[in-house]
């Protein structure tokens, strides 16, 4: 435990990267895979990861997040691209995985569906984008997490243009959203930001017992 601790101090949201440095291959599927176990409501993962690797698109992309150096200068640019819209179809495909990694016929898990489809599809249009766009936060939080536990660094990034973003990736067409960015790569040495300390809320003023 207090090694996580200790490596969630040593996180910062990077500014500057080393160019020079790659995520190999095998942490970069570690990432991913801790990402995809992230919870979510119902465990239905409203969203999709999408890894940017090509150069091109990326300094496409750069001038529609503000002109941020880490869009082209991290090793790898994740994507979490929320469902700007769902149906029916976002339940029973989930349960139809839940019947056939479990072995329970579909038929005893009908009850389960006509409670999730009861609470979600009378939501409107803007509130089931809100939700599953709050699910997408859920999965940052443990990329984060995962990647400082590789010492592995990264810079969350709201920091851009939404409707620009799912223009240039074609996400709009595939009913996506770009929910929030991550750079992932290693700290450049000239990157000041990483001395500063850590500032944080003091726990009694955060934190309260009920």
């Amino acid at each position: 435990m207090n090694s996580y601790i200790d490596n969630l101090n040593w996180r910062y949201a990077t500014k500057k990267f080393d160019t020079s440095k790659k995520v190999s291959q095998k942490d970069l599927e570690y990432l991913l895979e801790a990402t995809a176990l992230s919870a979510s409501s119902y465990g239905l993962q409203p969203y999709k990861i999408l890894v940017v690797e090509d150069s091109v698109l990326r300094s496409t992309l750069q001038p529609a997040a503000w002109g941020q150096s880490q869009i082209t200068e991290a090793s790898h640019l994740i994507v979490l691209a929320n469902q700007a819209t769902f149906g029916e179809e976002l339940v029973d495909d989930y349960l139809e995985n839940v019947s056939a990694t479990r072995g329970i016929p579909s038929n005893d898990l009908q009850g389960y569906a006509d409670f999730m489809k009861s609470k979600l599809m009378p939501l409107s249009e803007s509130a089931k984008a809100t939700w599953t766009s709050r699910q997408t936060y859920i999965a940052l939080g443990n990329l984060l997490s995962a990647a400082a536990d590789l010492k592995i660094d990264t810079c969350p990034m709201e920091g851009f243009d939404n409707a620009q973003f799912n223009e240039i990736l074609g996400l709009k067409e595939k009913g996506l959203n770009t929910a929030v960015l991550v750079a992932i790569g290693y700290r450049s040495r000239e990157d000041e930001t990483q001395h500063y300390k850590k500032v944080r809320k003091k726990k009694k003023n955060l934190i309260t017992y009920i």
